[in-house]
């Protein structure tokens, strides 16, 4: 027999046998197993190969046989015969078959011996096999709990355990359909791209997750996870695949929610503007969950304060942010009034209110979740699906609930950080001058740009100091750290500023006073850490007694209220500008020089050296004294404006040299050309905050000041007297006249009483009338209040009492004494 003629049947053996029970023919199959030759077996009867008795009824016998092979008509239904039996190989081995006997020919009509017979064994292992593969199969089709489906090589379903119901619109059976029959086409495709791969290449597919819509219903449909492999026959050939459909659409939904809740987590709190946060929020949810988002955020949240109802208990809230296509997305900017029970109310921006909502598309394809901190309700979110799409279900409504209650945590820090912020700007700015001012030796005008980092606002500083003689002091300076500290320590070093600048110091020896005070404070922020981490180890840090409220770092450890010795240093740039002399003075520590534009369009910075930053303490400062024509443009500023993070500072010098070239040459005003300067610089790209102070220098004219030597003589003083009234009358001013004289009068006869010669006395008309009496003494004067019985001691309050403003200051010659009155008409 030739076994290549029956491959389903390899693995086992036949055997032909007669009406008598004799072998007439056997496959190679049962040689092997028999471990018999077929020359042996031929002729040989079955029943010598039996281990065991033979039975009456045994199929085997010639009588057992015949009686097997009647005709179907006159036996009973299964009289053909299948059991297993004991057979003795050639090797002495006893083999357990499963055995089946086959008539080949049917003994009606026809002599009884002439019937041939097939038996077909394997052993009983095999056979045990074989029924567990055919008993797997049979029930593997029976599961319900995924698809089974068996395609030939055009793709097309043989078979499966899948059977769509009539009412859905399509077929009871899928036998001979393609996927793309009833499959939506994009998603037919993506299915059949994964399995012509699986029958191209061989390579098994693992769970490829593909959505799974129907022609008669494109809405959600179902998540599959498909396996596939590739049946081939016995000769090697493609034959068709297998392919198995697990339903996971929950597991695939649940992985989304909580993937969108991570995405909105980290979205919502990307940013501690209120703003930004709403957008990122409402951007976050476009697409998959919603298809029109609306974040709503109560109108006291943008100016850092708790949201507080009306007395009719509705909440005022701003619509901030909304994704999705503008045809369909109410308009941003609409305020709206959220009652207590949740009715919405449209405020019109003429004030009018209408009933109104998110759209006129009710659940269960739109929903709402409030979006509440620490039981405060800051806004409302809401998301829309169109209605040909999948409604909510109660988990989705779960997660807008859980992703409302995240984000209301990162919108509750955005409005304290609102507030903390608004709060460090307030102060800072409180502490800085006037953004434009006018004085008699410069106009100036300053831009302040505040960073817009997590630490707040930092400690730059500026300032404009009106001196004595109608000079002017110009300060700016930069104060290590950010935040609340900084602008404190700042509002600190600026009033020790105008504390020297009032002594008439010169701006090296001032500089040297603020950096020994700079010094002092830091040994003191360092002597209060360490008392500090003592009483955090004796345990008697003062929150443990409820007197001080610590702050909790993510580490759960108390974090420092107070400010670090870094806070305390920093750098300053003091520069005089004397508009008699036209002279400019500057000394600098640790800052920038700066930049100075001259009337014919040339810019430069003036030749600095700077010393060392405050704090540092025992090393001296420089002074550069350089003349400046009416009309140039000091350009003051902190290192925010050259460095802005990105390139070197020689860099950011240049670009400041250009930008001021090109500013001034359209002679904008100096609040305009300020802007310009620092115009593309949006705080969210700062490092650090940017000050810019420019001040255009003036010039009192020469006709405008007098100058007498005096001789050190009492009756010098009525010559005094008599040019101070011709200069005054000269200038239109002899209203002063009376007032100067007495001044002058007491000045004088004081410097020629006590001091000697030589004295020279000055006017100065610019803003103010000036009255200035120098001498040679360095010894300075001092106003005592006078007894009954006193004979003198009263002319220097005389002279308070009759000016607006006096002073003393040194010189290198000695010192000058100086008055200050307001000129007629103010």
């Amino acid at each position: 027999m030739d076994d290549s003629r029956f491959p389903f049947l390899d693995g086992v053996a036949g055997v032909l046998v007669d009406g008598g029970g004799r072998i007439l023919d056997c496959t190679a199959a049962a040689e092997a197993l028999l471990a018999l030759p077929i020359g042996v077996l031929r002729g040989r009867p079955v029943r010598e190969l039996l281990a065991g008795p033979l039975e009456p009824e045994d199929p085997l016998e010639p009588a057992g046989a015949a009686r097997a092979a009647e005709p179907q008509e006159e036996r009973e239904v299964g009289a053909a015969w299948a059991g297993r039996v004991s057979v003795r190989a050639g090797d002495g081995r006893l083999l357990d078959l499963e055995v089946r006997l086959l008539a080949l020919r049917s003994a009606a009509g026809g002599e009884r011996a002439a019937a041939r017979y097939v038996v077909l064994g394997a052993p009983s292992a095999t056979a045990d096999r074989w029924r567990q593969d055919q008993a797997f199969t049979r029930e593997l089709f029976l599961q319900d709990r995924f698809g089974l489906v068996v395609f030939d090589r055009d793709l097309r379903i043989v078979r499966t355990n899948t059977h769509l119901l009539p009412y859905s619109g399509m077929p009871i059976t899928l036998s001979g359909r393609r996927l793309a029959d009833f499959l939506q086409p994009s998603d037919a495709a993506a299915v059949e791209q994964h399995l012509r791969e699986v029958m191209e290449t061989g390579k098994p597919l693992v769970l490829a997750e593909e959505l799974a819509r129907t022609v008669i219903d494109p809405r959600g449909g179902r998540m599959m996870a498909i396996s596939a492999f590739r049946l081939q026959g016995a000769d090697g050939e493609v034959i068709g695949l297998t392919a198995l459909f697990n339903d996971i659409t929950e597991q695939y939904r649940t992985r989304r929610r909580l993937a969108l809740l991570h995405q909105v987590t980290a979205a919502s709190g990307r940013s501690l503007s209120v703003t930004d946060s709403a957008n990122q929020l409402a951007e976050a949810l476009i697409g998959s969950f919603a298809d029109v988002v609306v974040v709503e955020v109560a109108a006291a949240v943008f100016s850092g304060a708790e949201p507080t109802p009306d007395p009719n208990g509705r909440l005022l809230l701003r619509r901030t942010a909304v994704a999705g296509p503008p045809e369909s997305a109410p308009p941003v900017g609409n305020t709206v009034l959220v009652g207590p029970d949740g009715e919405t109310v449209l405020v019109g921006p003429d004030g009018r209110e209408e009933i109104g909502g998110l759209g006129d598309l009710a659940e269960p394809w739109q929903i709402t979740a409030p979006l509440t901190a620490r039981g405060v309700l800051l806004g409302r979110i809401s998301a829309r699906r169109d209605r040909w799409k999948d409604a909510y279900e109660e988990e989705d409504r779960a997660l807008l609930r859980e992703v409302a209650a995240r984000a209301g945590l990162s919108l509750d820090n955005a409005r304290r950080y609102t507030r903390e912020h608004r709060a460090a700007i307030g102060l800072q700015r409180s502490l800085l001058p006037p953004a434009v001012r006018s004085v008699a030796a410069v106009s100036t005008a300053s831009v302040y740009l505040p960073t817009d980092t997590i630490g707040g606002v930092g400690g730059d500083w500026f300032d404009v100091i009106p001196l004595s003689s109608a000079r002017v002091a110009l300060v700016v300076g930069d104060v290590t750290g950010h935040g609340l500290h900084a602008s404190a320590t700042m509002g600190r070093l600026r009033t020790a500023v105008r504390t020297l600048a009032d002594l008439d110091l010169e701006p090296d020896e001032l500089l040297v006073h603020l950096d020994d005070l700079v010094a002092q404070l830091l040994v003191e922020a360092a002597l209060a850490a360490d008392d500090e981490e003592d009483e955090e180890a004796d345990g008697l840090h003062p929150s443990r007694y409820g007197v001080v409220a610590e702050p909790v770092t993510e580490e759960g450890g108390a974090r420092r209220s107070g400010p670090e010795a870094a806070s305390f240093g920093g750098t300053c740039l003091y520069a005089v500008y004397d508009p008699v002399a036209r002279t400019c003075t500057v000394a600098s520590a640790g800052h920038p020089p700066p930049a100075v534009a001259h009337p014919d369009g040339s810019t430069e910075f003036l030749p600095v050296v700077p010393g060392p930053p405050l704090g540092v303490g025992g090393l001296p400062f420089e002074s550069v004294r350089v003349l400046l024509e009416p009309g140039s443009v000091l350009a003051l500023y902190t290192d925010g404006l050259i460095e802005r993070g990105e390139g070197d500072i020689d860099a950011g010098m240049a670009e400041l040299t250009r930008r001021l070239t090109v500013v001034l040459a359209q002679e904008l005003p100096l609040p305009e050309a300020g802007q310009r300067i620092i115009a593309g610089l949006p705080p969210t790209r700062l490092q650090d905050d940017v000050t810019l102070l420019l001040a255009r220098t003036k010039a009192v004219a020469a006709a405008d000041t007098a100058v007498w030597s005096v001789e050190p003589e009492p009756a010098a003083v009525a010559k005094v007297r008599e040019d101070a009234t011709t200069t005054l009358e000269a200038w239109g001013l002899a209203e002063l006249a009376f007032t100067t004289e007495l001044v002058l009068s007491e000045l004088v006869t004081n410097a020629i009483r006590y001091a000697g010669g030589p004295v020279v006395v000055r006017l100065i008309r610019a803003d103010t009338l000036t009255c200035e009496v120098s001498d040679g003494s360095s010894t300075q004067p001092r106003m005592r209040r006078a007894r009954l019985t006193d004979e003198g001691g009263r002319g220097l309050y005389l002279v308070a009492q009759l000016t607006n403003r006096w002073g003393s200051r040194y010189t290198a010659s000695g010192k000058t004494i100086w008055t200050e009155q307001e000129l007629p008409g103010g």
